[in-house]
């Protein structure tokens, strides 16, 4: 384990911290799904995949998943001009994460709902 970091730097307590805040902000899990799943895509394609997001916050976070390295950008200049996203290896790579998170989903989201519900309906004392 690297001792690099300061001692409030979540990333030194918990090293998995740098990977959930590239791959699990809100909305580069959808988009990667969607282009791991039907492949290269086009802007607008992805637009009706993922219906509840914005083309601007679409954009920058198609911009930082390039970025990251997780997806290709590819540019026709073509008339119209066509551009293209696909997931890149390093983003297949997270393929076995996702499968991962969704046998947990699979196994486990009924017993989340079912605490939430015990807890939201246990009457609790109110904060002094």
């Amino acid at each position: 384990m690297s001792s690099a970091g300061s001692a409030g730097d979540p990333g030194t307590a918990c090293p998995v911290s740098p990977v959930v805040d590239i791959v699990f902000s809100r909305w580069t899990t959808p988009i990667l799904w969607a282009l791991n799943s039907s492949g290269r895509q086009r802007f607008v394609e992805l637009e009706r995949r993922i219906p509840a997001i914005t083309p601007k916050v679409l954009t920058q976070r198609l911009r930082q998943l390039e970025r990251d390295g997780l997806i290709v950008r590819t540019y026709h200049p073509e008339v119209p001009p066509r551009v293209e996203y696909e997931i890149s290896d390093l983003g297949r790579s997270l393929g076995p994460l996702f499968a991962s998170l969704a046998r947990w989903a699979d196994t486990h989201l009924d017993e989340v709902e079912e605490a939430r519900r015990g807890y939201d309906s246990a009457s609790r004392p109110l904060p002094a």
